[in-house]
């Protein structure tokens, strides 16, 4: 998933509770529902981060090499700025980008 190009809000932001549950008409099912994506969401991103930081890994012992990287800063910084994982997860869910499904409600 590229989280670059996502609009969801960078801070948190209000949010009416009837908006929320118009799928499941049970908030705590849309809670959950959203706070698995937000999980997936977030291992996702700590995996990017890590493999693009692997690059600049420096497998010395010795303390004097070690220095700050320009390019390691910035993409750390990149990584702050995005939004947190919660705030995607509740924009993918506003926007229906999630499939969800309930097996008690399936066998009915």
């Amino acid at each position: 998933m590229n989280y670059k190009k996502t609009n969801a809000a960078s801070s948190t932001i209000t949010r009416n509770q009837i908006d929320l549950d118009h799928e499941t008409v049970n908030i705590y099912e849309t809670l959950a529902i959203i706070s698995r994506r937000s999980n997936q969401i977030s291992t996702e991103i700590k995996e990017e981060l890590n493999t693009k930081l692997e690059e600049f890994a420096s497998y010395t012992d010795n303390l004097e090499e070690i220095f700050e990287n320009r390019e390691q800063i910035e993409i750390s910084k990149f990584y702050e700025r995005l939004p947190k994982p919660s705030l995607i997860a509740i924009q993918e869910y506003l926007e229906g980008k999630i499939y969800h499904r309930n097996p008690d409600q399936d066998k009915v």
